[in-house]
């Protein structure tokens, strides 16, 4: 068995992270980061470019780069009006109401755009390891629904990973923290402020038990909300100033959205930064540049709403859990978003205490997923543990009249199965349909509906006497079945999901397979372009060797010679040549060097003097040679044919 990856697949950020010799380790990415972009972006060609690279062509290239997409996932298109708002590139309407996005002509749903994303991270894992990868840890944030859990699941598969475990952001962070604690009796705060969600959960560890006691949360706030309020700021100070709106262009839009992004990080560390981008529009007058002062005090005010929605969640999950403030050990921050100095300040005034920072923000989820893949992979090097999380939120059915009838409890330890009775609401009734939502609220259209499905085939009846037993079944994952069953005649329906945008396996398989051609296309063009950056020193030593050679070679040989050359020319500008094609004209370029370096040799031998060394085709040829070895090529010169290759010259 391989080993099992932990992945944080994060808004803005994600991490893998691996269980070696019983210590988890953050694999780094290929760029050499810790962390990696969550950024897909797509290029005038085709290429697919994904992290960091996806990044760095954002501003010329937004319409067609796909960011904070776990926005998105297992979200209904009515839910999500403020997130589209916010995007440039295009969203359309998917299957069963669900978002999706369109580049160009194509359209991807938000599984596909995270299977990129996580493909990635999968041969960073691979190129790390010396070895395949075909199964990781999950995490979501603890606030996920149903369809986001099962979303994310769908696009791990997609990316050719078996996900073993789906696991809540905040509880992978205290297993990060707890690891080596597990003697210590505790009661734990998670803090989890991310790029796009936010979560709190009260743990209790000891004695090897990680039990999450309640969670609560916030899936529409992180730092991008703390981006977007700087964005605003300066949209509107520079249309103040200037009478300009940027907010219709879509390059300005993003210049300026990196910058709030990166004077949102330097004001955690400093009092004041300066926001500086020069050319960002033009006008009559000439070209408009933009000079702004940013104080932290300045930041606080404009984020002031955002600071204040963390208080809410953090009083429910410590009511939830039965608890008080005063029952907190320790407080645990996790997710970038946490270095936000306003933000430490409120944990810090709620609870009474410094929080603890023991555990990178940016890499804990990570670890802690990676620690749970070394538990499921068997690593012996792991003491045994046992994680009992929670469901978020409340599971049940719409019964008589609109009502949310609950059957599984938010904060419920998972996994877990209820069984609840009930029958028909009118005589002779044979078909009864099964509505399941998830939420808090009492009238069930007000929660979230995640399946509805029919039980057919009841025996006619007056109402109230059919007895219909319907299971909710909540695996290890946090994600959700229900079947139905009819106890006088034994017919029973499973659930089917009809308005999630849950995948079928045929879909997922065809979309994996698609992945997996995207990889090998990825692969064939990182070739080309190591082949081509060959051929590129190939091109450059034949120059310099007609350039201080020429004299020596007859016009025949060059005339012979200037066609493989003009070949090789050719390649390095053709979009569909295969590596084979550059390989074999390389070989053809290279044995036109050795033939130019025959007689470059021949020359200077025949004389009394040799000043230089000249490399040819990659070999030396050494001033002394007196024989060549492993002489297999044949080489055309002026007055006679000799044999050389693969120069290996002997004093």
């Amino acid at each position: 068995m391989g080993k099992v990856i932990g992945i944080d697949l994060g808004t803005t950020n994600s991490c893998v992270a691996v269980l070696e010799g019983g210590n988890p380790v953050v694999i780094p990415s290929a760029e050499g980061g810790r962390t990696t972009p969550s950024i897909v972006a797509f290029g005038k060609s085709g290429e697919r470019l994904v992290g960091q690279l996806a990044k760095r062509q954002a501003v010329t290239n937004a319409e067609n780069t796909v960011f904070s997409i776990k926005r998105f996932i297992g979200r209904r298109w009515e839910e999500t009006d403020q997130e589209r708002a916010r995007v440039p590139y295009t969203c359309v309407p998917g299957r069963d109401g669900m978002v999706d996005v369109q580049i160009r002509d194509r359209t991807y749903t938000p599984q596909e755009i995270s299977a990129m994303i996580l493909q990635k991270l999968k041969q960073d894992a691979e190129a790390y390891l010396g070895e395949p990868v075909t199964q990781a840890v999950i995490t979501v944030p603890a606030y996920f629904s149903d369809a986001q859990r099962q979303a994310t699941k769908d696009a791990g598969a997609i990316a050719g990973l078996e996900v073993m475990r789906i696991i809540n952001e905040p509880t992978a962070a205290s297993l990060a923290y707890g690891i080596d604690k597990q003697d210590q009796d505790q009661t734990i705060l998670v803090f989890d402020l991310g790029g796009g969600t936010f979560d709190v959960s009260i743990l209790q560890l000891g004695d090897g038990v990680f039990e999450v006691r309640s969670t609560a949360g916030n899936n529409h706030l992180g730092g991008d909300n703390f981006d977007e309020c700087i964005l605003d700021w300066l949209l509107a100070s520079f249309k103040e100033q200037e009478g300009i709106d940027l907010s219709k262009d879509k390059m300005a839009l993003q210049r300026l959205r990196e910058a709030a992004e990166k004077a949102k990080v330097e004001l955690s560390g400093t009092l004041s930064t300066s926001i500086n981008l020069p050319f960002i529009t033009a006008d009559e007058t000439g070209p408009k540049h933009l000079e702004m002062e940013l104080t932290r005090s300045k930041f606080e005010e404009l984020c002031a709403h955002l600071v204040q929605a963390t208080l809410e969640p953090m009083q429910q999950a410590i009511a939830d859990a039965g608890l008080t403030v005063q029952d907190i050990d320790r407080v645990l921050l996790v997710g970038g978003s946490t270095r936000i100095p306003a933000i430490q300040e409120l944990v810090k005034q709620f609870c009474g205490k410094n929080p603890d920072r023991s555990v990178n923000p940016d890499e804990a989820v990570a670890v802690g997923a990676a620690i749970q893949g070394g538990i499921l992979g068997k690593e012996t090097t792991v003491k045994d543990l046992l994680l009992l999380d929670v469901t978020p939120l409340s599971l049940g059915l719409e019964t008589l009249g609109g009502v949310f009838t609950k059957i599984i409890e938010r904060n419920t330890t998972l996994p877990t199965s209820k069984t609840q009775t009930f029958s028909t609401a009118t005589d002779g009734q044979t078909v009864v349909e099964i509505a399941v939502y998830q939420g808090e609220r009492p009238i069930a259209k007000d929660n979230k509906q995640l399946a509805c499905f029919e039980l057919t085939g009841i025996t006619p009846a007056p109402r109230g006497v059919p007895q219909i037993d319907v299971t909710f079944d909540i695996d290890a994952n946090g994600i959700l079945s229900v079947s139905a069953v009819d106890r006088a005649t034994g017919r029973q329906q499973s659930v089917r999901i009809t308005n999630r945008g849950g995948l079928s396996s045929m879909e997922i398989e065809r979309m994996r397979q698609e992945a997996t051609i995207y990889a090998q296309a990825d692969q064939i063009k990182k070739e080309i372009a190591e082949l081509r950056n060959q051929a590129d020193a190939l091109l450059y030593s034949y120059q310099s060797t007609i350039k201080n050679h020429g004299i020596t070679f007859t016009p025949d040989l060059r005339a012979r010679i200037e066609p493989v050359v003009q070949s090789m020319q050719a390649a390095m500008v053709d979009d569909n040549i295969t590596p084979d094609e550059i390989r074999k004209r390389m070989e053809a370029l290279q044995q036109a060097l050795v033939t130019l370096g025959s007689v470059v040799y021949q020359q200077t031998a025949g004389g009394s003097m040799m000043t230089s060394t000249p490399t040819m085709g990659g070999a030396t040829i050494s001033s002394q040679s007196t024989q060549v070895l492993d002489s297999d090529a044949t080489v055309i010169s002026d007055n006679e044919e000799t044999v050389v290759s693969d120069y290996e010259a002997v004093d």
